[in-house]
């Protein structure tokens, strides 16, 4: 615990306090981290047991759904618990440990989104050497990279965090524990810690956004001007990067990218890049990939095939 924090737990209003609405709210979130678990690891499987797939770009694909995953647990798994007891208390450790998970993923996303515009830069500005680059200790270096850089960020978040005395007040108005909310509660001025964690976060998320726009610029760019016979499906992947990149990049951007006010729309935005993408990023690349596509839907009439053979 931070020096002279008195402050042992903390009460997160969540996103109702109406006990009805919670129920209602645990069905759906319920829902929605199902459907996240079972969207990615689909691709995690696809990935790793058929051969087709055991190319760099799908390997990549497969460790943004392993972050997916668990980025949306870390807080999922303390929303619906809450939700379904209406409980809403959090120790301060636990607290700052949410932090950390929270930010780790989310860095770690935010480093493999832009190692997965590279791989595609490189794929279509050299396809003869693609593989020479790209060969699988690259890529292993390069997913190890995302992690440390998301790890880094990480650190210096909780680093900031627990030089902060926190005396009271101790309600957060968010469904999980975060900085925008948690800097505001400390019995300090925080305006110099506002700014480290801004650059930190919002200037790091704004400056990856902007070199990633400016890279599938170019790049769609060059599909434009070569056609090619992977022309369509050069363009499939990187509408579907781009989609997935603005849905993680966009609503960080907005909570991180200034010195720490609450409005009251952060919670869904916040809602939205925490439990909503990772949902929607396994169907969005499924969708736009035919190889996928086709390979989901003749394990799903392999799985219904062995069924109805062992009903009869």
């Amino acid at each position: 615990m931070a020096i002279n924090t008195t402050v042992t737990e903390f009460i997160l209003l969540g996103l109702s306090q109406n006990p009805r609405m919670q129920t209602i709210l645990f069905l759906i979130f319920l829902v929605i981290y199902i459907t996240t678990w079972l969207g990615n690891l689909t691709i995690i499987t696809i990935v790793i047991f058929i051969l087709h797939f055991h190319t760099p770009m799908y390997f990549l694909l497969a460790n943004l759904a392993v972050i997916d995953i668990s980025d949306s647990t870390v807080t999922a798994i303390k929303m619906l618990r809450d939700l379904s007891s209406h409980t809403n208390t959090i120790s301060y450790n636990w607290c700052i440990a949410q932090i950390f998970l929270i930010h780790f993923t989310g860095g770690a996303v935010v480093f493999l989104l832009a190692v997965m515009a590279v791989d595609r830069y490189i794929a279509i500005y050299k396809p003869l050497q693609y593989l020479l680059i790209m060969h699988q200790g690259t890529c292993i270096g390069l997913v190890a990279g995302a992690w440390l850089g998301g790890f880094a960020h990480s650190i210096v978040q909780v680093a900031l965090i627990l030089q902060l005395p926190f005396c009271g007040p101790n309600l957060l108005d968010n469904f999980y524990c975060d900085v925008p909310q948690l800097i505001k509660l400390a019995c300090t001025d925080t305006y110099i810690t506002e700014l480290l964690m801004v650059s930190n976060s919002g200037f790091l998320l704004t400056l990856v956004f902007l070199a990633l726009l400016v890279s599938y610029s170019v790049i769609l760019i060059k599909i434009r001007k070569h056609v090619t016979e992977g022309k369509h499906k050069a363009l499939s992947t990187c509408a579907a990067q781009i989609i997935v990149m603005s849905l993680k990049f966009v609503p960080g951007m907005y909570v991180y990218d200034r010195p720490f006010r609450v409005f009251p729309g952060d919670k869904i935005v916040a809602m939205c890049y925490t439990l909503i993408t990772p949902m929607l990023n396994p169907m969005i690349f499924t969708l736009r990939n035919r190889e996928m596509k086709d390979t989901i839907k003749k394990l799903i009439r392999k799985m219904m095939s062995f069924t109805i053979k062992e009903s009869k």
